[in-house]
């Protein structure tokens, strides 16, 4: 057997019988050997830069946290924290790409990644546990081979209690709804966030909620009992109760939540007496929503239905004063509403006659000193293509619900597409009647004036009427001005990018808020290379700059009085028609909750 050490030289090796043509290509074999291992040894300083390591740690204490579940997003790797937070993974050799290059004396090379990694060069790693918020998509940590990272996780919120019946007995298999006041274009709003069925005890959790304004409520819930109610004898049932004690949603308490806080919220429920409720429909069948309001106050909780044969609305409800509303869906979209009164007995509505939706027609007066623009375009609904012209080509409109309530059944509009060859008009149908702000965005110049019987809408809700047509005049412009800036503190650290999950080049955002009774609209501008910045032509006024290292997707840019906790970080300043604003900005680490 032939013995030679892969470490000897040529004369060793022809010592050890290794000559001749067959034992140059035994001698071109060891060499090969010997490359490939040298190639493959990993000393300490390289093994380093094959791991990652980190901690977890609450957010709010700074403490460690033990057996929480490390992981990459693409499922990869994945480990427990140790007892002091602490976790590595060792990370694998991979996608290995033979052929690619090679070394000298024709010996094929094989180029290795530790993937997959995402395109910015980098794991994303997460962590989660129980009692922790699962927060993917806001804390996702990018870490390359050879970091050492830190994980925050932030506690849970909770909000927990007790239903019960006024008899002090539990009241299982209650719906109880959880709201949550949240920034919606701007705006804050209550939205629904979820909803949980009491057990047996009558208890109901709801858990990992981020600190906030809640609101809770029940929806009704029928007495059941048949040996209570014999054939034909008087229906119960319970109306909703709003946090604590309340009739309608304007009427609950908001729970303040703070991050890892817990909240009692017990809610007692009342026996009533339910009677059987009629209203006619006319005009039009009903295959829409129906949806019923205490006092003409909005909210979550009744309900009733609608018969097609009888061409009613109908079901129970308890004595008091009602708003029935009800709305079609389809290509012609009717709505309808009455007031109707319950009294100790069976009522009969009114009559509902369905009329149709409302719409909002555009009238653009364009006053633009630049007159190149693209003259024509096309729609295609798959069958028929229709070419347009003028705004429709660079002016996009919506109108959305100006009223914060749950349960509303008002939901906005946009312009509706070409119907003809030739179609500019720009009109927003299928709104129902209520209080609407008309929302204007161009990509062309910006939008200098938009008015409705001498009231600006840009800043004032337009009032929609039943089966109405309302007209509003839209000045457009391009004289507006333009803002440059920088931000030093990036422009000094060259092209550092945060830690967090960010698209490739960009270093922070900076929004343009419209100061209060201020013409011109929000913008919201990258920050790439170099820290530097720059607008588009944008209307003229005064604006309140802000700059994140995070997007902002529920800052409250509309809300004048939530603004001004910001009006100390940023940077107010004034845009002039044909004039180009600088401003230097500074940072604002977080994200806007």
């Amino acid at each position: 057997m032939l013995s030679c050490r892969t470490t000897g030289t040529l004369p060793y090796l022809r010592a050890c019988g290794v000559s001749g043509p067959g034992g140059n290509c035994i001698l071109l074999l060891i060499f090969a050997l010997v490359a490939r291992a040298a190639y493959g040894q990993t000393s300490p300083a390289d093994e380093s830069k094959n791991t990652i390591r980190g901690i977890v740690i609450n957010e709010l204490t700074q403490t460690p946290i033990p057996r929480a579940l490390v992981y990459s997003l693409d499922n990869r790797y994945a480990t427990l924290t140790d007892g002091e937070g602490r976790f590595e993974f060792t990370l694998t050799k991979a996608n290995t790409t033979p052929g690619t290059g090679s070394m000298e004396g024709g010996i094929e090379s094989q180029i290795t990644s530790y993937g997959p990694m995402d395109g910015n060069s980098g794991f994303l790693l997460m962590a989660r546990k129980p009692g922790f918020l699962d927060d993917r998509g806001r804390r996702e940590i990018r870490a390359t081979p050879g970091d050492d990272v830190t994980i925050a996780l932030l506690p849970e919120a909770v909000i927990k209690g007790r239903v019960t019946l006024s008899t002090g007995e539990p009241a299982a298999g209650v719906n109880v709804q959880l709201f949550c006041k949240q920034v919606a274009d701007g705006l804050f709003r209550w939205l629904r966030n979820g909803g949980e069925v009491t057990n047996s005890a009558g208890e109901f959790r709801f858990a990992e909620l981020r600190p906030g304004s809640y609101r809770i409520a029940t929806r009704e819930f029928s007495d059941n009992d048949p040996f209570a109610t014999p054939p034909g004898g008087q229906r119960y049932g319970f109306p909703p109760v709003y946090f604590p004690g309340g009739s309608d949603f304007n009427s609950a308490s908001t729970i303040e939540l703070t991050a890892g806080g817990t909240v009692e919220a017990d809610l007692s429920l009342t026996l009533q007496p339910y009677y059987d409720v009629k209203i006619p429909v006319t005009n039009s069948d009903i295959n829409g929503a129906v949806a019923v309001s205490v006092q003409g106050q909005r909210g979550p909780g009744y309900s009733l239905g609608y018969n097609s044969g009888s061409q009613t609305i109908q079901g129970m409800l308890p004595s008091g004063n009602y708003m029935i509303e009800a709305s079609t869906q389809g290509a012609s979209t009717f709505t309808g509403s009455v007031n109707l009164r319950v009294g100790g007995g069976p009522a009969r509505g009114p009559v509902m006659t369905m009329v149709p939706t409302s719409s909002i027609s555009l009238e653009v007066k364009e006053q633009f000193s630049e007159k190149t623009s693209p003259t024509i375009g096309s729609w295609s609904d798959g069958q028929h293509t229709y070419s347009f012209h003028g705004a429709r080509l660079y002016l996009q409109a919506n109108a959305e619900d100006a009223d914060d309530h749950e349960g509303r059944m008002r939901i906005g509009g946009f312009v509706r597409p070409p119907n003809r060859p030739n179609d500019d008009s720009l009109v927003i149908e299928n709104l129902q009647p209520g209080r609407y702000w008309l929302r204007l965005t161009s990509s062309r110049g910006y939008v200098a004036s938009a008015t409705s019987g001498g009231a600006d809408v840009l800043h004032e809700p337009i009032v929609v009427a039943p089966a109405s047509a309302i007209s509003v005049e839209v000045t457009m412009r391009d004289d507006g001005g333009k803002i440059e800036g920088t931000i030093p503190t990036i422009a000094q650290s060259g092209t550092e990018r945060a830690a967090l999950l960010t698209p490739i080049g960009v270093q922070a955002w900076v929004y343009c808020v419209p100061r209060p009774n201020s013409p011109g609209q929000f913008e919201t501008l990258v920050v790439s290379g170099g820290g530097k910045f720059q607008s588009q032509v944008i209307a003229p006024g005064d604006y309140l700059l802000l700059a994140f290292a995070e997007p902002q997707p529920f800052l409250p840019y509309r809300d004048a009085e939530a603004m001004k906790a910001y009006e100390s970080k940023g940077a107010v300043v004034h845009v002039s028609a044909g004039q180009t604003t600088s401003v230097q900005l500074e940072v604002i680490p977080g994200k806007s909750e």
